[in-house]
């Protein structure tokens, strides 16, 4: 995360440290790289379907 938006959030690093800790102990040290893969799936997919909604659609789309 950017400082700007952490610090819009009001987020100091005292904060941070709490919000890992807690994230460590709810999902377990093993889960957390299986976590962050699927939050990385679940991005790139998402930023696919905006960029499909954004394109114009072909005539041989448009017939289908």
């Amino acid at each position: 995360m950017s400082a700007t938006m952490l610090a819009i959030a009001g987020l100091g690093p005292t904060e941070l440290i709490v919000i890992v800790l807690a994230i460590v102990l709810l999902f377990g040290a093993t889960k957390l790289p299986q976590l962050a893969k699927a939050l990385g799936q679940s991005k790139r997919a998402f930023k696919e379907g905006l960029d499909e909604g954004e394109r114009e659609p072909t005539t041989k789309e448009i017939k289908e």
